[in-house]
């Protein structure tokens, strides 16, 4: 069994060999079962497939020499085109059975892979999104984005009879028969509730587990802000409304 991890990049020159380091080091060796008796260890294969998105801050140069490695397949956006857009494309290279999606900088802790992993080895479910609302440890947010991002998830949850925590999370993870479902359209920030809506427009219950957050500072290289709420919120109504 191979996971695919989905790593869309942007200007991250300052963080994009040691997030890499982090996915290629953390131990894909993942417990399964009830009870100490029945306990079952499932080793993954990973691969790294990963999206420079335009990048003019020397990532895509740092990119290139990663490009001849096995574990690794990295394509280029000759210009910068957004997240959605970058997932899309990475979607198209996959080959592995579970897809997980990682964001360039290290807000993010790939020791949460195996918390993440374990309800789709499981079989409970195919999607597992992981929640930074669910108790795990974090570092504190910006006050107005909590609110935004609690405010979105709410009416998520209204507008598609769900009970998620945190729909605009960076962590989502999904079988390949999820991946080759989607039809995704939205290239920048209206890629979170895009995949979220269609998921759940079509039956399938998101499964959520605690993760831990390091929350970066908006001159720490930052980039989502308060307009982009106005995005995620029209997303979210057009899939309702029209589909």
């Amino acid at each position: 069994m191979k996971l695919s991890v989905v790593i869309p990049v942007y200007n991250e020159v300052c963080t994009i060999a040691e997030i890499m380091r982090r996915v290629r080091s953390v131990p894909l060796t993942v417990h399964v079962g009830y009870g100490s008796n029945n306990d079952t260890l499932i080793h993954l294969e990973r691969e790294l497939v990963i999206v420079d998105d335009g990048s003019t801050d020397g990532t895509r140069e740092f990119l290139a020499g990663e490009r001849e490695k096995p574990d690794t397949i990295v394509s280029l956006h000759e210009h910068n085109q957004g997240k959605g857009a970058a997932v899309r494309t990475a979607l198209q290279f996959v080959g592995g059975d579970i897809v997980l999606i990682q964001d360039a900088d290290l807000e993010y802790d790939p020791r949460d892979y195996e918390r993440l992993l374990q309800p789709i080895l499981e079989e409970r479910s195919q999607v597992v999104y992981g929640s930074r609302f669910r108790g795990g440890p974090t570092k504190a947010m910006f006050f107005w984005h909590m609110v935004g991002n609690r405010f979105l998830t709410l009416v998520t949850n209204i507008l598609y009879d769900s009970t998620l925590s945190d729909m605009e999370t960076c962590y989502k993870v999904f079988t390949r028969e999820i991946a080759d479902q989607l039809d995704l359209r939205a290239a920048r920030w209206g890629f979170d509730p895009e995949i979220t809506a269609q998921i759940l427009k079509r039956g399938y219950r998101i499964y959520e587990v605690p993760i831990s957050y390091t929350g970066r500072e908006i001159e720490e290289g930052k980039k989502i802000s308060w307009r982009d709420a106005f995005v995620v919120l029209w997303t979210l109504l057009k899939y309702r409304l029209v589909g």
